[in-house]
């Protein structure tokens, strides 16, 4: 199958910033007299932010306070150290150079835009969809049914590639092929199918 429309998620997709993320994290709770390994808060962060956000806050009794510190201490520690993952600059630059088009569909805010810029990527995307749009969140397909609409995609024709469970079943919802990015991880069997490195992917598109 060759694909001609790239759907991507953002965070531990295009940008290996969930260590980070989950670093500024350990460190914010330190800070409020409290500690967990960066690893353990990755695992809830994979999962969603927001169940990440919902347990450690909840666990903690924490509020405002200590997420208004976070937001602080990890934009600084994004800004300063997030970057795509290996192979996903050219990987994007080559999908547009062979005819394809890529998209983003992420949760994150204006953020995201900054980052493609910042690594000249965002000239490679025909769109980029995040937060501000107010779609729904994954597993909802209604950002993706909107893509589907507005550029005529053919669904054998799109691929929804992310690294969590939620994106390959927003894909599946949209009723397009889904591939699941693992990143040295465990396989997922709910995706079409699943790469390491984005090297793999050259071949179907």
């Amino acid at each position: 199958m060759k694909f001609k429309h790239i759907i991507w998620d953002y965070d531990g997709t295009l940008f290996d910033s969930y260590p980070i993320m989950a670093q500024a994290f350990s460190d914010t709770l330190k800070e409020f007299g409290f500690s967990e390994p960066a690893d353990k808060i990755m695992a809830y962060m994979r999962v969603s932010m927001s169940r990440a956000i919902r347990h450690f806050t909840e666990k903690y009794k924490l509020g405002d306070d200590f997420l208004n510190c976070f937001e602080g201490l990890n934009k600084i520690a994004q800004a300063e150290n997030v970057t795509p993952f290996d192979g996903a600059v050219g990987l994007c630059h080559d999908i547009v150079k062979s005819g394809g088009k890529n998209y983003l569909f992420t949760h994150r805010g204006e953020s995201a835009i900054y980052f493609l810029e910042k690594y000249n990527l965002a000239s490679s995307f025909t769109e980029l969809i995040t937060s501000k749009q107010n779609f729904p969140r994954k597993p909802s397909p209604d950002a993706i049914l909107y893509l589907i609409d507005k550029y005529n995609i053919a669904r054998d024709e799109a691929v929804m590639i992310g690294d969590r469970e939620l994106d390959i079943l927003s894909g599946k919802n949209a009723g397009i092929h889904t591939c699941y990015f693992t990143n040295g991880g465990e396989p997922l069997d709910t995706a079409d199918f699943n790469i390491n490195h984005f090297a793999e992917l050259y071949e179907r598109y």
